[in-house]
């Protein structure tokens, strides 16, 4: 196997495995995972951190999250779209809710770990963004301001620290995409929506 394919399968196999277990990961359960003999690392990485940093940078790589919001545009009506967006990603920050820790403490040294975290960021912002510019003259603010709030109301709904009292997560896709397109106020039953709802 090739220097970086074998660099990709680790990095592959540790992912899951620190959703799972956290910086306590073995170089042994990464190793079993992936197959290879523990020495095998240790001829790819320079040491556990280092691996381990690979790894992060690639759970929180969010290319992933940006073309899935790209394959949804095609779909009609913004009510729908930013539904399979909301959904698409909280799968994804939920699957990375445990390793939220390290990119904080790895950010207050590694300028490039900050930095790829907010390329990330941008990236599915401009996605984001992207699916509501068809209906750009349906909002009051620009579809980059909207797509910022939404990342926000998303983000608070899956990270317990932000959302202290546990409302927010409770909150289904469909109610976080309401309270961005219609306010909190409760709407009379009597009211059509002129779309139908996700």
């Amino acid at each position: 196997m090739a220097p970086e394919d074998r660099r990709a399968a680790l990095i592959a196999a540790t992912v899951p495995l620190l959703r799972e277990h956290g910086a306590a990961v073995s170089t042994r359960q990464i190793a079993e995972a992936a197959g290879v003999a523990e020495g095998t690392i240790f001829g790819v990485f320079p040491d556990k951190a280092t691996l381990l940093r690979a790894a992060l940078m690639s759970a929180f790589d969010r290319r992933q999250a940006a073309d899935a919001l790209a394959a949804i545009g095609g779909r009609p009506g913004l009510r729908e779209r930013l539904c399979a967006a909301v959904a698409t990603l909280r799968a994804g920050m939920r699957a990375n809710a445990n390793l939220i820790a390290f990119p904080r403490e790895l950010m207050l040294e590694d300028a490039e770990f900050r930095q790829h975290m907010l390329d990330g960021r941008r990236r599915v912002q401009v996605a984001l963004a992207a699916l509501m510019e068809p209906d750009r003259d349906r909002l009051r603010r620009s579809p980059e301001a909207v797509a910022q709030m939404l990342l926000m109301l998303i983000v608070a709904s899956v990270h317990p620290g932000i959302d202290a009292g546990g409302d927010l997560a409770e909150m289904a896709d469909e109610e976080i995409v309401s309270v961005l397109l219609d306010g909190l106020l409760v709407r009379p039953s009597h009211t059509p929506d002129r779309e139908s709802p996700c």
